[in-house]
């Protein structure tokens, strides 16, 4: 999860412990009975969890999502260098073959000549 994510939930979640511990302090110096004071803080207990589940819920679900698209965007990626790097292999395997076929038979062509030069010159040192 990135930074942002964390302090977006640090945040929320400070923002639910504080609005809770204020209910739970209003509701403590109210003028009611003990009994109806329990129940109106088990009630909002209940509606703050809820909420904190619901958040809870979205951001796992957020995360989820940015997960599954950065995964694609990688997977993407990995095959665009993947058939790029081979397309490139290919073409410098291409090269040298080629390069290396023009060469040989220059090179063969060469020493060609140089063996008739030199059966040349030795035809005529013999006479």
């Amino acid at each position: 999860m990135s930074k942002r994510s964390n302090n977006t939930s640090a945040v929320l979640a400070g923002l639910l412990a504080g609005a809770a511990a204020g209910v739970i302090l209003g509701m403590l110096y109210a003028p009611e009975e003990g009994k109806e004071t329990r129940k109106k803080i088990k009630d909002k207990a209940n509606d703050l969890k809820d909420q904190a589940t619901d958040q809870y819920g979205k951001l796992s679900e957020k995360a989820k999502e940015t997960y599954h698209d950065v995964s694609e965007k990688v997977k993407d990626q990995y095959g665009n260098i993947s058939s790029t790097f081979k397309e490139t292999v290919n073409n410098v395997a291409s090269t040298v073959k080629e390069g290396y076929g023009k060469y040989k038979d220059q090179a063969v062509a060469q020493a060609t000549d140089v063996v008739k030069d030199v059966e040349s010159e030795l035809d005529g040192l013999k006479r």
